[in-house]
């Protein structure tokens, strides 16, 4: 072992009277504020992916991973395409659907939404409705019987319950004499869903395909394809692909493109959360340097010593800059201990501290995801085991150059 090393671990595992074991309970001060910043900031960020993983699933859960529709809002041939996208080896499934605009009355009230129309058997395959019905099925939509499933807030603002026939008002008029009459049909409300996004579960209306193609009069057209991945986070380049593959005017999109301002706006808050917690570890880490400081005030006569024996000033410097090190080591090690055993049980930790203390961190009624998610990410983690060992290093730079300069002759004028 160097000798640096060696006397760098003498000087931080030293336990002597006086004014040494204050500078011992100074640096183990350092080391749990270093290790409470670690483990703040790994909490944090598995809560933040947490909860973009939870919003993604539930936006994915009615959205699609990828979207082919006609340039023109209509596709004719679909089911050529269908059969071109489903030879591709990353689409898992592939369901046509129509989409329009409507007005929705209901016992005098009055309110707009997107009116979908879905193959049930094909629909269930591409997104995941089964886990957000609230009443009824996905499956009880049949041709024919103009059946409608409704997002609970739009249900709830139509003062409509399964049973209850809704008035649909289609944007498209027909044309009589006397004046252009708008297109209307009651359809029976036969479910309804809780997706936990106001903007579904306000605005969206699903019906059968064939009822949505016969009440807008698209005969045998539809909307487009809603599609399926092996992967979400590879339909950017899928997309594309499909984009060559189709060769036609057609318009090919994924829920990156879709949700971009809102996943942006997530990942900034997060970026913005992780500067800022890092403040925390900034501030741990350079308590280091003021024990470093009083550590090399208190070893003035050691520091002369061990000069006039030969040591060189970069050598000095090394014994410091290991004893900063290895404080900030031991804290970072018990900062990624604990940060990564709470994040890991936050759905375990956090209902007991609201039993223990009568408390709703996340009301039900005000908040639509009442559960704190955490979702670990090994990557984030060694990002702040990184960038906290870099400023531990940094903190202990300039108390050590002091060190090094200091003057044998002088500090051992009064000893």
């Amino acid at each position: 072992m160097p000798f640096e090393t060696f006397i760098g671990l003498r000087y931080t595992a030293s336990r002597k009277s006086g004014g040494n074991r204050f500078i011992s309970f100074i640096s183990l001060i350092s080391m749990l504020g270093l290790a409470l910043g670690v483990a703040a900031l790994i909490v944090v960020l598995s809560v933040m992916n947490g909860f973009q993983k939870e919003l993604r699933t539930r936006i994915l859960g009615v959205a699609s991973h990828a979207q082919i529709t006609g340039s023109e809002g209509e596709l004719e041939d679909w089911p050529a395409a269908l059969a071109d996208v489903s030879r591709h080896p990353r689409v898992l499934a592939a369901s046509p659907f129509v989409q329009q605009q409507a007005m929705l009355s209901h016992l005098g009230q009055v309110k707009g939404a997107v009116i979908r129309g879905v193959l049930p058997d094909e629909e269930e395959r591409v997104a995941d409705f089964a886990r957000h019905m609230k009443a009824g099925a996905l499956h009880d939509l049949r041709p024919g019987e103009f059946g409608l499933i409704l997002g609970a807030e739009l249900a709830w603002a139509l003062r409509a319950v399964p049973g209850d026939r809704v008035t649909l008002i289609a944007p498209q008029g027909v044309v009589t004499p006397a004046a252009v009459l708008p297109r209307m049909k009651q359809f029976t409300v036969v479910g309804i869903f809780e997706v936990g996004m106001f903007e579904y579960d306000a605005g969206l209306a699903l019906v059968h395909l064939s009822d949505a193609q016969r009440l807008y009069q698209m005969e045998e057209r539809v909307s487009g394809l809603r599609l399926k991945l092996d992967d979400l986070f590879a339909a950017p380049r899928v997309t594309q692909e499909l984009a060559d593959l189709l060769g036609r005017a057609l318009r090919v999109s994924d829920w990156t493109k879709n949700h971009a301002n809102f996943f942006r706006a997530v990942q900034i808050e997060k970026n913005m959360m992780f500067l800022i917690l890092l403040l925390i570890v900034a501030v741990a880490a350079f308590n280091i340097v003021s024990t470093l400081v009083m550590t090399v005030q208190d070893k003035r006569a050691d520091i002369a010593i061990l000069r006039t024996l030969g040591a060189s000033p970069a050598s000095v410097m090394a014994i410091f800059v290991v004893q900063g090190t290895l404080i900030g080591i031991i804290g970072l090690a018990l900062g990624v201990a604990g940060g990564v055993a709470l994040a890991l049980n936050v759905e375990t930790v956090v209902p007991f501290l609201e039993r223990l203390f009568n408390v709703q961190f996340l009301a039900k009624d005000v908040y639509y995801i009442s559960d704190l998610p955490s979702d670990l990410h090994w990557s984030d983690v060694w990002i702040i085991v990184a960038t906290s060992f870099a400023l531990t290093v940094l903190a202990t730079l300039y108390p050590s150059w002091r060190a090094s300069r200091m003057n044998p002759a002088e500090a051992l004028r009064y000893e």
